[in-house]
């Protein structure tokens, strides 16, 4: 299930202009094109000070100030880092973006470049802000104005970590403007770059890394593809298909109605029997629970399941790994073996961990830690004889955790893990956060060093199956339009279709998640017109 906290960045996207949604830019020579996108990067750090409380510190606040009130005087500070555009591309133009959050703008306010780029928006205050240096760029907005824009593009020519101070003289009307800690309308970098486009590769040639793109203009819908799995689509032990991929859903999140009667009205509103049927437990709860082993038992409808565990519950990783949990283990794998023994069903181990981990060495959350827990869990279970267990790591796909120095200490290693997972999910808002197609959904980053979740998994782990465990999309419009996700949902099945590795697409479903999402596939008529096209392409039809 999705757990969101304050989000610290925002993914660098290419928001296509007069380019299809979801462009490949391929390499080899070919007839000159050209074709502009924007480069959207987040702030990286936000902060404000103030020279009436110069000790205080305002890193986790979800505004930044800006101008003077009484004798206060508060700078509000932004850090931004943008990626290499790639290779052949010319940077046009550059803009910041800063949305009011409450309150009346001043009639004047002057952006700053800080040539100090290692403050932090967890240490920065009055006493310790970075010296300002000249004025970039001065906006003049009318008081009830949504947003102010800055061009910045005398400072920022490409690849590189920029900083900016906003201040403004006149009293008693400070600007507040939405920081990164908000749910929406966080400051943004827009970088407007021309990249050459090869529009007849040559013969031979290899195609380069997807570029994920996002439109800055609602997407069309991409031209209908072939299904790519024949009729006879079967799993192996591992629960891989021979082809297509499997299809499920983690239905009625966030509610009181039961899971099996939840799943059962999603399948009935997609119009397809969800193979993988996706429950959460934790601790000593023993599952599956009979509800759960009832709905791999309809031979009308043939599912498996896939059981979140967090075993580790009430403890720490690092507890679990050195065994002060055996008997929770233990006791799972003998109810396991008296009521589930032959069919092979998903083990899913504390998903979502970098939401837990706690990097302070001895803090038992570390990275390595839940490595190491989920590696004993795993021969644990083997060692008291359950065999018919597949075990999946499901990340969590946010840009901040992706970008941290222990993300890679997560991975508990190729001899334990079956499946790579993924929980990713996008806003179907024009312009909003993790605003993009399906391929965003997967490859989306705003760290050159990290090209995205698929094309990591498939070059780090290229012999795993990858599981999307959670999927879905909300729209975060102030008004809902059912054509946004409408348009997303056409994304998926002609880039899917690229994506071969992803063995298992499981939607999450729920009217209202922790941030107040709505992930309903059916919340308005034109969604789900969309997501029934989806949910009937014969690439589904897997045989368990």
């Amino acid at each position: 299930m999705i757990r969101r906290n304050a989000r610290k960045m925002m993914p660098i996207a290419a928001l296509a202009i007069g380019a299809g949604f979801g462009t490949t830019v391929h390499s080899g020579a070919a007839a000159a094109a050209e074709t502009t996108d924007v480069v959207r990067s987040g702030a990286a750090e936000d902060t404000y000070s103030s020279s009436a409380r110069p000790t205080y510190n305002f890193g986790s606040s979800p505004t930044v100030v800006a101008g003077r009130q009484g004798g206060d005087t508060m700078v509000a500070f932004f850090k931004f880092k943008v990626a290499a555009p790639g290779t052949g591309a010319t940077v046009k133009g550059a803009k910041v973006t800063l949305t009011r959050d409450a309150k009346n703008l001043p009639g004047s306010l002057s952006l700053s470049r800080v040539a100090d780029t290692a403050w932090t928006e967890a240490s920065l205050s009055g006493k310790s802000a970075p010296k300002l240096g000249g004025v970039v760029a001065t906006a003049k907005p009318a008081a009830t104005a949504n947003a102010v824009t800055f061009d910045v593009s005398s400072v920022v020519k490409g690849a590189g970590t920029y900083t900016f101070a906003v201040t403004s003289t006149v009293a008693n009307t400070p600007a507040r403007f939405r920081s990164a800690e908000a749910s929406t309308g966080q400051p943004s970098l827009d970088v407007t770059v021309s990249r050459p486009v090869a529009t007849k590769p040559v013969e031979g040639t290899k195609p380069t890394t997807p570029v994920t793109t996002q439109p800055t203009t609602q997407p069309t819908t991409p031209a209908p593809t072939e299904p790519t799995s024949p009729a006879e689509c079967k799993v192996d032990a591992k629960l891989v298909p021979s082809c297509g991929v499997l299809w499920g859903a983690a239905a009625g999140g966030f509610s009181d109605v039961p899971r099996d009667e939840a799943l059962k009205t999603f399948e009935a509103k997609s119009g397809r029997t969800s193979t993988i049927y996706h429950t959460y437990h934790k601790g000593d709860e023993l599952f599956p629970t009979k509800a759960e082993i009832a709905m791999t038992n309809d031979p009308a409808n043939p599912r498996t399941l896939m059981l979140n565990w967090k075993v580790g519950y009430g403890t720490t990783w690092a507890n679990v790994a050195k065994g002060a949990q055996d008997a929770r283990i233990d006791r799972l794998a003998t109810y396991l073996k008296a009521n589930f023994a032959t069919k092979p069903f998903f083990m899913v181990l504390h998903h979502e961990p970098e939401n837990d981990v706690n990097p302070a060495a001895g803090s038992g959350q570390t990275a390595k830690d839940y490595a190491a827990m989920f590696r004993h869990t795993v021969t644990r279970l083997k060692a008291d004889g359950v065999n018919n267990a597949v075990f999946v790591v499901a990340y969590m796909n946010y840009e901040k955790w992706n970008n941290t120095s222990w993300w890679g200490d997560l991975y508990p290693g190729d001899d334990v893990v079956d499946w790579v997972g993924v929980d990713t999910y996008n806003n179907a808002q024009p312009g909003g956060f993790h605003y993009g197609d399906f391929n965003y959904l997967m490859n989306r980053t705003n760290d050159p060093k990290f090209p995205g979740f698929y094309n990591w998994a498939t070059t780090k782990h290229p012999a795993k199956p990858i599981m999307v465990a959670e999927w879905g999309v909300y729209d975060s419009s102030a008004t809902v339009q059912g054509k946004n996700k409408a348009a997303v949902y056409a994304t998926v099945l002609p880039q899917l279709a690229k994506m071969p590795q992803i063995k298992g697409l499981v939607y999450f479903e729920t009217a209202k998640d922790q941030s107040g999402h709505d992930i309903r596939m059916d919340d308005t008529p034109e969604a789900l017109a969309g997501f029934q096209k989806i949910a009937a392409d014969p690439r589904f039809n897997v045989k368990l």
